[in-house]
């Protein structure tokens, strides 16, 4: 998704999470409303200025909304890791052809097996 897309989305999300309508915020922003329901829907693209006047209609610091659209980021983007086979280098590998983990003991240590040191 656009970065445009994210910001909107947030903005949206706080804007109905606070009961207000986009009229409210529009002027309170001193933007007309269908810029805002632009920017909401991600098909504008804010000026740093433009989102520093949201964010004080909102009562939010530009701060908080980056923060907001970061953790929709990192949320995207470990759906996407989660939904892809692991990869080593450029060959995908199937769970099964990867290495078992080491087991743990009944003493909690964990299980390896010694391996013996050829001399070369």
């Amino acid at each position: 998704m656009l970065l445009r897309g994210l910001i909107g989305t947030v903005l949206r999300r706080i804007r109905l999470g606070q009961g207000r309508t986009l009229r409210d915020v529009a002027e309170a922003a001193r933007v007309s409303v269908p810029y805002l329901s632009e920017v909401e829907r991600g098909r504008k693209e804010a000026s740093s200025e433009l989102l520093g006047s949201i964010c004080e209609a909102l009562g939010l610091d530009l701060i908080d909304l980056l923060s907001e659209v970061r953790f929709e980021l990192e949320t995207e983007r470990l759906a996407q890791l989660a939904s892809q086979p692991r990869t080593i280098g450029f060959t995908a590998l199937a769970q099964s052809e990867l290495a078992p983990r080491p087991s743990l003991s009944s003493s909690g240590g964990v299980g390896l097996h010694a391996v013996p040191m050829v001399a070369a």
